[in-house]
């Protein structure tokens, strides 16, 4: 029996209706720059939905008032008449469709084509040449088994003009799966475009070459991503990025390691929360992204744990931007606790460049390499860091080979690094702002735990659990 079945026939869940705004659509270069900006029409589902899949969705714990509960009771004769099909639906199996050269789909797109709400896809590692696809059902999950389903774009083959994947379903989940070469004639091809309601989580992926990694949320969406990486994502013309998340309710990315967009920016996001943390965030010897992170509408925003590289040939002076474009997601309110972050242009520039009327914590950071720590808002600043020189006196183990874990000869005591961080408080609204993981290379974490008194910048030097350093990441690092 269905896995809802279990609750019987004494609970009914009938939906009684649900909006979805349609997905925005793009013309023109400033269209691309700016999806907030774009008619969004309601439509209705009609109908009954038969079932409802529990009363919250994903980690964001989004309620969904439109599912009512009615009371059946066990007498013979029943004062509602409930239709024959809604029971065979409760009772049917959720269904897992597996897709690989001696599977029942040999295309994922067969599958996506055969899913209905709940259902689980299994697709087998290997490569899917020019395999795009539409989801439109519900609550899914799609994961690559036995290694990593590589979903590769030789020919322009794109589906609906748009990415690899556009997912129009509520609550859908990927895992595992790697998207490259997507391109479409607007110049904005994604691995994933995110068109659908509820929680869209992206778990363990790795998306390469394509003009944008992944693309899409608006105003009745999360999006989460962790434990995945972006690289070389871009068109080249400065409206596309690595991601590129617009105006979901909230955003979370952690674990993941974004880095050498072209042109674009390695993080953009115009959701109205933001979580960044524990990433590694760089565009080391040959990347060529404007921001490593930009939120161009504000909003509130937890920058935590990250390590956040600025190269030397970065099409742009800023490392962080912060409500550049406009401040229609406020409160302007930004919080960077315990990153580590290197401005690697010679010529210098902004570590924070920030709005006119945000109010911003910056506590327990490191500041290593030429620039301005932060211009604009209204700053309370506290136990950073700040080395303008290459002469690394954070004692950094290897700046060259990009790996910013502190070494023992990092300096110690008050007003230094190791054990001199203070509280890192709480944000307006409660948000605990304690680093609890630190990132892991590649696209892994570990908890953080302080050794004496916390440490200032992303990693905890001596953290149990590891030596305080993590894997070595390669000298030169490129593609994962």
């Amino acid at each position: 029996m269905r896995r809802d079945a279990e609750r019987s026939l004494k609970t009914v869940a009938v939906v009684t209706s649900l909006n979805a705004p349609m997905p925005y659509g793009r013309s023109s270069p400033l269209d691309r720059e700016h999806p907030a900006d774009h008619e969004k029409r309601e439509r209705v589902s009609k109908g009954v939905q038969r079932m409802c899949h529990g009363d919250s969705f994903g980690e964001s714990g989004f309620s969904v008032p439109w599912c009512q509960r009615l009371r059946i009771g066990r007498s013979r004769s029943f004062a509602l008449i409930v239709p024959i099909a809604f029971f065979l639906q409760l009772n049917a199996m959720a269904a897992t469709l597996q897709v690989g050269a001696n599977k029942a789909f040999t295309t994922v797109r067969a599958a996506a084509s055969a899913v209905h709400d709940g259902d689980v896809v299994e697709i087998d590692a290997g490569t899917y040449t020019n395999d795009v696809a539409t989801w439109s059902a519900n609550n899914l999950t799609v994961r690559g088994v036995n290694g990593r389903a590589s979903l590769t774009i030789t020919n322009g083959t794109n589906e609906g003009g748009k990415a690899i994947w556009v997912v129009a379903g509520a609550n859908f989940t990927a895992e595992n799966i790697e998207f490259s070469g997507a391109t479409v004639p607007d110049q904005n091809g994604a691995g994933i475009r995110g068109e659908g309601s509820g929680t869209l989580t992206i778990r363990n992926c790795y998306f390469h070459d394509n003009e944008d990694g992944i693309l899409g949320g608006d105003g009745n969406s999360a999006v989460l991503v962790e434990y995945s990486t972006f690289d070389h994502n871009g068109q080249g013309d400065g409206f596309s990025h690595n991601m590129y998340i617009g105006p979901a309710q909230s955003f979370t990315l952690r674990y993941s390691y974004t880095h050498r967009a072209v042109i674009g920016h390695n993080v953009k996001t115009r959701a109205l929360n933001n979580a960044i943390l524990y990433n590694r965030i760089m565009d080391e010897s040959d990347g060529t992204a404007s921001y490593a992170v930009d939120v161009p509408d504000g909003g509130r925003t937890l920058l935590i744990g990250n390590v956040i590289e600025q190269g030397p040939n970065t099409d742009n002076s800023i490392v962080v931007a912060y409500a550049a474009e406009s401040a229609k997601n406020g409160p302007l309110d930004l919080y960077a606790v315990n990153n580590t972050l290197v401005n690697n242009r010679p010529s210098g520039g902004q570590f924070f460049s920030l709005r006119s009327g945000t109010t911003a914590v910056i506590r327990n950071n490191i500041f290593y390499g030429p620039g301005t720590t932060w211009s604009g808002g209204s700053v309370t600043a506290s136990n950073n860091y700040i080395e303008p020189s290459y002469s690394n006196s954070p004692g950094f183990v290897s700046p060259s080979t990009y790996d910013f874990h502190l070494s023992a000869n990092s300096p110690r005591g008050a007003a230094l690094i190791v054990d001199a961080g203070a509280a890192p408080g709480t944000s307006s609204v409660g948000n605990d702002l304690t680093p609890l993981f630190q990132y892991v290379y590649d696209a892994q974490s570990v908890v953080r735990t302080a050794v004496g008194t916390l440490d200032v910048r992303a990693f905890e030097f001596g953290n149990p659990g590891s030596d305080g350093r993590g894997p070595l990441p390669p000298a030169n690092v490129k593609v994962q």
